[in-house]
């Protein structure tokens, strides 16, 4: 697999990125890389985004790895590898965060366990991690990097042992800011994004002071 540099969408030129944090936007299954365009004016102007197209053609999208238990997880490093392997072509920013919805949250996750002194954070939105052990989890372990996790508590789509399994993994190996959202489905609302935010916000004046 490999990430097609044409299809990643950023949020400024090429000129403005030098110097700023960026934000690698992973999207959900049967999406692409427009789900960053979105969100633009709702996070903090000073990030670079960096919204990629997953390899995986899916329905009238795309996909990070397929739903079948028989090849997901492999297909799931697989994808992380390429990430890691794209990001290797662009230039040094100060700090690397990783946003994923869904699909794209679990893929993001994979991406940080699989190379985890790369990233400063990460942010799951109505996602879940990838079941099974990886290469970064007890690096993750020790460092514990900041995640935030939204979600609905009416989401039909991720199962309930997932959110489970998700919960206690990132107890675990993160230091992670839960917010859970009343009523809402698998979807982002406009007080999670206020919280997201102000997560961002938190990270950026980090990263700026150390």
């Amino acid at each position: 697999m490999q990430i097609d540099p044409s299809q990643v969408l950023w949020s400024v030129p090429e000129p403005e990125r030098a110097g700023r944090p960026l934000l690698v936007m992973l999207h959900g299954h049967r999406l692409d890389e427009t789900m960053g365009a979105s969100l633009r004016h709702r996070l903090p102007a000073e990030l670079v985004l960096a919204s990629i197209r997953a390899p995986l053609a899916a329905d009238a999208g795309f996909a990070w790895f397929r739903l079948d238990p028989t090849v997901g997880v492999q297909q799931a490093n697989e994808s992380a590898q390429a990430i890691l392997r794209w990001l290797d072509t662009l230039p040094p920013a100060p700090s690397v965060g990783l946003l994923g919805f869904s699909q794209g949250a679990a893929t993001g996750l994979q991406v940080m366990r699989s190379a985890a002194r790369r990233f400063a954070y990460a942010v799951v939105l109505s996602g879940f991690v990838v079941p099974g052990p990886a290469i970064g989890d007890q690096l993750l372990n020790r460092t514990k990097p900041p995640v935030f996790w939204g979600r609905g508590d009416r989401d039909p789509l991720i199962p309930g042992f997932l959110v489970s399994l998700t919960s206690t993994w990132l107890a675990e190996h993160t230091t992670v800011t839960e917010r859970v959202y009343p009523g809402l489905g698998h979807n982002v609302t406009d007080a999670e994004l206020d919280d997201l935010h102000d997560f961002l916000s938190a990270q950026i004046a980090h990263s700026r002071a150390g």
